[in-house]
C-alpha cells in the first residue's frame, strides 16, 4: 500500500504528460497572442484555450490554466469557451523585455504541465541611415559605397544598398556582410552617362527606414578612391644639413592619372605630424627641409587625383628615417652649490644641469666634461689635466681651490663637442624676493608668482621637492628663467597630484646669488587617505586627554585645516571641538562621572574631510586628588591600626596600665598553711555576694603578754608544730569576732601559762577576696586584740599592712626596748619572707 501510495503522483504525472503530449493530443490546447512582435514597452495579450473532449483524461474534473513569462508566473482570467473549451486570456500592460517566451500551463489533479508557448520580441522600428557616401574604384570600376547606422532597434533587421535609373527600376545593388555597414556595386549595374539613384534601406517587422538619395549625374564618373603610393628610399643631404630627399612609386592602376599627393612625418615620439603639401606626383622625388640632426622620424605618403573631383587615397605604410648628427649646439643651464670641505683651502661643488634640448643636442649626447679652462673645438687626449669630470649623468661633485670662481661645461656626441658653458661660482648673499606662491595649474603642473626684488635680476633659478615623511627619499627638480623680467614660471617635471612640494626661488644678480624663499603647494588636494589614530593619555572625573599621530606627508593628500573631535555618550548626546592642524593633543572637559563615551577624529582639508576610527572611555567616578586623599586616609588609619596592635601585643607597660597583674593568694604558699589547732575547724562558708573568685588565707601570730618571748619559744613552737608542745598543758582556744565578708579581723585568745595565770595571746588572720572580674587579688592583714584596748589604732580602722616578710630579720616597728624576738619561730616557716609595715601600730 505504501508503495502504490507514493507512486500515484508519479503515474498520474506520466499519464497526463501523454495525454497532453502533441502527438497524443493533436489539437487538445493552443496558445494565440495579438502580435509576436511588438514595439518595446506596448501591451501584449494572449490567450491559451484547452478543449476537454481532445484531451483524453481530462473529460471529467475541473480544468485550471496557469501563466508563466520565462519563469515569472503571471494571473490570466479563465471561462467557458464556446462547445465546452476552457479559455484563459492575459494582458501584459507594458511589456518592458526585448525578448521573452509565454507559456501557458494546465493543472489537473494537484498537477502541472506546459502545454503551449509563444515567443514574443519588442523592439523598435529600425534607424534611418546617413552619411551615405561612394567611391569608384579604378582597379576593378566597382562602387563602394559606405554609410552610418543608426541606433540599435533590439529586432532583426535587413539592410541592402538599392539602385533606381531614370527609367525607375530599382535593383539590388549589394547587401552588407556581417553586420557591416558597407558593401560594393559591381560594375555590371552600373549605368554610365545616365543619371542614377542610390539609397540604403532598413527594414524590421516594426518598418522600414531609407537613408538620404544620392544622386550620381552622367556623364561624369563617381567620386573614385586611388590606391596609396609606397615609399621608396629616403636620404639626408650632406651639404644641406637639414634637408632629406624622399622618392616614392604610385600604384600601376594610377599610372596614367595626374596625382596631387601630402607627406607628412613626425618624430617617433611625438603624436603631432608635420603635414608638408602641394607635391607634384608624377616626379616620384620630392626635397624636404628643417628636420632635425641625429633624429629618427616617421615618414607617410598619400595621393589623388588633380584633374577631378575625388577622395584621397589611404596613407601609405609608415616608413622610418633617422637624419645624421652634428655637434652639440647652445648653452647648457647650469646651478650649483658650494660649501666647505673638510681639507683646509678645499670648497666641495655640486654642479647639476639641464641636458640639451633635441634641437640643440643634434643627436645622441653621450657625455659631459666640467673643466677648470675652457677646452678646444674637437676631440682633445682624454688625460686633460683641467677636467674634474666626464660623466653621462646631469650632476658631479667635484672639489676645487676655495679662491675657483668659474668652471666650464660642454656636451659631446658621436659628431663633436659643444661650445663650453661658463658657470660662474657666486656667492649666495643678494637680496631674496618680497614674496612667493604657487597655485596649481592642472593636475600635474604649478604656476609659481613671486614679486620681482629691489635691485634688478638677470634670472631666477626655481627648485621643488616631494615632501616625504621618509628621510633620504626626496630628489630635487630645478629649472632656470634667463628672463630677469619675469615674475611667474611653469613647472611640470615630475609633478603629481595630492602630493605636497617645497618650492623655493633664487633670484640671480650679475655678481650674487640672492637668498632663496620658499613655499609649498599642491597641484591638487583630497580628503586624507585615513584619519589620526586616537591614544588616551589620561582620563579623570569630568575630563579626557587624548593625543594622535599626526598624519604621514604622503597620506595627508592636501593642507590639513584642522580635526575635529567628536564624542558621544550612551544618549546619543553628540558634542565636538575644532583643534588647530599644529596640535596633536586635546583636553576634552564637562563629562559627566561614570559614563561611557565614544570619541572619534575627523581630519579635514580644503577638498574634503575623512573620520578615523573610534575610541571607547569610561570616566571615573573620582578624580585623582579625590583617589590620592583617600588612599591616604586609609593608609594613615591602617598605620595607626597596625601600631595600636603592636603596643597591646608588644609593650608592657601599656599592658600593665590598662591590664595590671595582680597575686592569686589563693596559689600563694601563705593561703596552703593551717596552724595544726586550726586544722579541725569546721569549714566556714562564706556568704553569698557577687560572683567572682575568692581566695582566703589565714594568719596568726602570738606573743606574749608583756615582756620578751623566751629565748626558748621558738623550740616550743616547733614542737608546738609537731603535736608535742611540753610547755604548754592546753591547746589555746581562739575566740573571734563576727567578721565582714571580704575582710581580714585580728583576736587575742587567752593562753594559760604555766603560772596558772591567763595571757592574752595575740593572733592575726589574713582574709583576702578577689576584686570582681579578676583571679588575683594582692591579701591584706589586719590586726585586733581582745584587750579593751584595740590592737591597732582604730582611726582609721582597720588598715591594711603591706611588705610582710619574715625571714631572720628584724621586725620593723619593735618596741624601742627591744622587745621584739629576733626570730620568728619555726612554726611560721610560711611567714618567712612577708614584711609587715606599719608594725608601729601594734601594742604590747
Amino acid at each position: 500500500m505504501a508503495r502504490r501510495g507514493a507512486g500515484t503522483p508519479f503515474l498520474l504525472r506520466l499519464s497526463l504528460l501523454l495525454l497532453l503530449c502533441p502527438g497524443g493530443t493533436l489539437g487538445c490546447a493552443s496558445v494565440a497572442v495579438g502580435s509576436p512582435v511588438v514595439p518595446l514597452g506596448s501591451a501584449v495579450t494572449a490567450s491559451c484555450a484547452i478543449r476537454s473532449e481532445l484531451c483524453r483524461g481530462l473529460e471529467q474534473g475541473k480544468v485550471r490554466i496557469t501563466w508563466m513569462l520565462d519563469n515569472d508566473p503571471m494571473v490570466g482570467s479563465q471561462h467557458q469557451g464556446p462547445g465546452g473549451m476552457e479559455v484563459s486570456n492575459i494582458t501584459l500592460p507594458q511589456f518592458n523585455r526585448t525578448q521573452a517566451k509565454l507559456w501557458c500551463w494546465v493543472e489537473w489533479n494537484g498537477t502541472k504541465q506546459r502545454v503551449g508557448m509563444a515567443e514574443i520580441r519588442a523592439g523598435y522600428p529600425p534607424a534611418k541611415p546617413f552619411n551615405l557616401s561612394c567611391t569608384l574604384n579604378l582597379s576593378d570600376y566597382g562602387l563602394t559605397c559606405q554609410w552610418e547606422q543608426g541606433a540599435n532597434s533590439h529586432l532583426p533587421t535587413s539592410v541592402v544598398l538599392k539602385c533606381a535609373t531614370s527609367r525607375a527600376q530599382v535593383v539590388t545593388g549589394c547587401t552588407p556582410q556581417g553586420g557591416r555597414s558597407h558593401c560594393t556595386v559591381p560594375r555590371p549595374l552600373l549605368q554610365l552617362y545616365r543619371e542614377m539613384e542610390i539609397w540604403v534601406s532598413a527594414t524590421n517587422a516594426l518598418g522600414t527606414a531609407e537613408s538620404e538619395h544620392l544622386c550620381i549625374l552622367s556623364p561624369a564618373l563617381p567620386p573614385a578612391k586611388l590606391d596609396p603610393p609606397a615609399l621608396q628610399s629616403i636620404q639626408s643631404i650632406p651639404f644641406q644639413t637639414d634637408c632629406v630627399t624622399l622618392a616614392w612609386e604610385v600604384a600601376r592602376s594610377n599610372a596614367h592619372m595626374e596625382l596631387q599627393c601630402e607627406l607628412r612625418y613626425r618624430v617617433s615620439e611625438d603624436p603631432a605630424w608635420t603635414l608638408v603639401t602641394g607635391i607634384v606626383g608624377q616626379a616620384g622625388t620630392t626635397q624636404c627641409c628643417g628636420f632635425l640632426f641625429g633624429t629618427r622620424y616617421n615618414f607617410q605618403m598619400r595621393c589623388r587625383r588633380s584633374s577631378a573631383r575625388g577622395y584621397w587615397s589611404e596613407w601609405s605604410p609608415g616608413r622610418n628615417y633617422t637624419t645624421h648628427e652634428k655637434a652639440p649646439t647652445g648653452k647648457l643651464d647650469a646651478w650649483w652649490s658650494a660649501q666647505p670641505a673638510g681639507a683646509a683651502g678645499q670648497l666641495e661643488v655640486q654642479l647639476r644641469w639641464k641636458a640639451p634640448r633635441q634641437r640643440e643636442a643634434n643627436g645622441r649626447v653621450l657625455g659631459y666634461h666640467v673643466t677648470l679652462s675652457p677646452r678646444r673645438r674637437g676631440r682633445d687626449p682624454p688625460k686633460d689635466p683641467s677636467t674634474v669630470c666626464n660623466t653621462t649623468h646631469t650632476q658631479c661633485n667635484f672639489s676645487v681651490m676655495a679662491g675657483t670662481r668659474r668652471v666650464y661645461l660642454s656636451a659631446y656626441n658621436a659628431a663633436g663637442e659643444s661650445a663650453a658653458t661658463e658657470v660662474t661660482l657666486l656667492e649666495r648673499k643678494g637680496q631674496p624676493l618680497a614674496r612667493l606662491r604657487a597655485v596649481p595649474r592642472g593636475e600635474r603642473s604649478l604656476w609659481v608668482r613671486w614679486e620681482a626684488p629691489p635691485a634688478p635680476a638677470v634670472a631666477y633659478v626655481l627648485e621643488w621637492q616631494r615632501v616625504s615623511s621618509e628621510p633620504g627619499r626626496c630628489s630635487a627638480c630645478w629649472q632656470m628663467e634667463r628672463d630677469g623680467a619675469a615674475t611667474t614660471a611653469l613647472i611640470q617635471d615630475g609633478i603629481e597630484p595630492f602630493q605636497r612640494y617645497n618650492i623655493s626661488v633664487y633670484p640671480l644678480y650679475k655678481d650674487f646669488v640672492g637668498v632663496p624663499i620658499h613655499t609649498a603647494a599642491y597641484s591638487k588636494q583630497k580628503a586624507p587617505s585615513y584619519a589620526p589614530k586616537l591614544h588616551l593619555k589620561s582620563i579623570g572625573k569630568s575630563d579626557a586627554e587624548l593625543c594622535w599621530d599626526l598624519v604621514p606627508v604622503e597620506m595627508q593628500n592636501g593642507f590639513i585645516t584642522s580635526y575635529t573631535i567628536f564624542w558621544a555618550n550612551s544618549t546619543a548626546e553628540v558634542s565636538s571641538a575644532t583643534v588647530n592642524p599644529s596640535l596633536s593633543s586635546f583636553v576634552i572637559r564637562e563629562l559627566k562621572p561614570s559614563t561611557l563615551y565614544k570619541v572619534h577624529i575627523m581630519a579635514s582639508t580644503a577638498a574634503g574631510s575623512t573620520n578615523g576610527t573610534s575610541l571607547t572611555l569610561v570616566t571615573m567616578v573620582l578624580d585623582d586628588i579625590e583617589i590620592q586623599f583617600l588612599f591616604l586616609t586609609l593608609g594613615l588609619i591602617f598605620v595607626l591600626l597596625i601600631l595600636l596592635l603592636i603596643c597591646f601585643q608588644k609593650n608592657g607597660r601599656v599592658k600593665q596600665q590598662f591590664w595590671p597583674s595582680v597575686p592569686d593568694p589563693a596559689n600563694s604558699s601563705l593561703g596552703k598553711w593551717v596552724p595544726a589547732e586550726l586544722q579541725q575547724e569546721p569549714l566556714r562558708i562564706p556568704g553569698v555576694r557577687e560572683p567572682g573568685l575568692a581566695t582566703i588565707s589565714t594568719v596568726t601570730v602570738l606573743e606574749r603578754a608583756a615582756g620578751k618571748l623566751p629565748s626558748t619559744w621558738g623550740k616550743e613552737l616547733s614542737a608546738e608544730t609537731t603535736g608535742t608542745f611540753p610547755a604548754l598543758p592546753q591547746p589555746y582556744v581562739r575566740q573571734e569576732a563576727p567578721r565582714t565578708p571580704g575582710r581580714g579581723w585580728a583576736a587575742t585568745e587567752p593562753r594559760q601559762g604555766p603560772g596558772g595565770s591567763g595571757e592574752a595571746v595575740q593572733y592575726a588572720r589574713v582574709v583576702g577576696d578577689g576584686y570582681k572580674g579578676q583571679q588575683h587579688v594582692p591579701p591584706r592583714l589586719y590586726l585586733r586584740s581582745s584587750s579593751t584596748q584595740p590592737l591597732l589604732d582604730p582611726s582609721p580602722s582597720p588598715k591594711p599592712y603591706e611588705n610582710l616578710w619574715f625571714h631572720g630579720a628584724e621586725p620593723h616597728g619593735c618596741p624601742a626596748d627591744g622587745g621584739c624576738p629576733e626570730e620568728l619561730p619555726a612554726t611560721f616557716p610560711l611567714l618567712q619572707g612577708l614584711r609587715i609595715s606599719g608594725a608601729e601600730e601594734l601594742h604590747d
